[in-house]
């Protein structure tokens, strides 16, 4: 299977020469030959910024559908949690100077189209400013300075490579008042002789006379979930460009149709590539398979280049999906 930076180089390709074959065209209403105003000068593909080790890209606003089962090719079910992007716009590109003389780049996202009628003033001026409909979720991701992104880009599933790591950002499902069995995975007293009907009970809480208090963090009954939980190190095993599907191996927190964040894998990628760098190992900094990520971003126009289905080699088609 060739991989991701092949086929998109060739696709490239072919994109470009067909686009010099039509760049100079006459216009049909006014007579006069094309001007050299009106040529189209095409980038070449080494003109387009490479990512490299320290690079940081932006990441993804999308909305978990649920879960389904794929298997590899060895026949192994493996669980998937599908997250769908909805038309997901890059609306602002933030820098900020910080007390110690450091800057602060960021990218702002936005996705899921709102009502004009429910959106506030400033928002609506906030969203005609970077031209693009309202949206319900605006969140920003820091990046390097050679990551920012045209205000304005509607980024595409095809922004994450099969077989590369994600962490996915979202707000756990509230459990309610809970008891420190369930809330923390505590063992409980005995069940047998001597313990009354305090079995689920979470025992001794302090200590003596002295200190004579119970201290701050100790783990008790309250509260569980809805809380912001990261799931780190997840795979992504498929990338449906038709449907901007991301399909990845693993639960991901949150209830189903809540909005999740999605960003490279901090610890597998960010962390591993500036330890690697130092040694100058550049080729573990991305998993075994991936030969490069889209940079600075994956785009729709990069998604009408690719297939409909881009797959990890390790895995093969659902049977309860439709097909093509």
């Amino acid at each position: 299977m060739l991989g991701f930076r092949t086929v998109c180089r060739r696709r490239q390709l072919a994109f470009l020469k067909q686009l010099h074959s039509t760049a100079v065209v006459a216009n049909p209403h006014s007579g006069s030959p094309p001007s050299s105003q009106n040529k189209a000068t095409p980038l070449e593909p080494t003109d387009a910024p490479k990512w490299t080790p320290n690079s940081i890209r932006t990441g993804l606003i999308a909305r978990k559908r649920g879960m389904t089962a794929l298997w590899n090719d060895q026949g192994v079910r493996v669980p998937v949690t599908v997250l769908q992007l909805e038309n997901c716009q890059v609306t602002a590109n933030i820098r900020t100077v910080r007390k110690d003389h450091t800057v602060y780049h960021a990218v702002q996202v936005a996705a899921s189209d709102r009502p004009a009628k429910n959106t506030s003033l400033q928002m609506l001026g906030h969203f005609r400013k970077a031209k693009v409909p309202p949206k319900q979720i605006v969140k920003e991701f820091p990046v390097t300075p050679d990551a920012l992104v045209p205000v304005g880009t509607t980024l595409s599933a095809i922004h994450f490579v099969p077989g590369q790591f994600v962490d996915v950002v979202a707000n756990s499902i509230g459990k309610g008042f809970q008891g420190g069995m369930k809330r923390w995975g505590f063992h409980g007293l005995a069940a047998s002789h001597g313990v009354s009907i305090s079995h689920r009970s979470s025992g001794s809480t302090g200590q003596h006379q002295d200190p004579g208090r119970v201290f701050p963090g100790k783990k008790m009954a309250g509260r569980m979930g809805n809380k912001r939980i990261t799931t780190q190190n997840l795979p992504v095993v498929r990338i449906d460009t038709s449907l901007n599907l991301i399909f990845v191996k693993g639960t991901v927190p949150g209830v189903d149709d809540a909005q999740v964040l999605i960003r490279d894998a901090k610890k597998k990628m960010v962390a591993l590539s500036s330890h690697n760098q130092a040694k100058g190992l550049y080729e573990k900094v991305l998993p075994k398979g991936v030969d490069d990520l889209p940079f600075p971003a994956g785009t729709v126009e990069l998604a009408k280049t690719m297939p409909s289905i881009v797959e990890s080699p390790s895995y093969r088609r659902s049977p309860f999906l439709p097909l093509e």
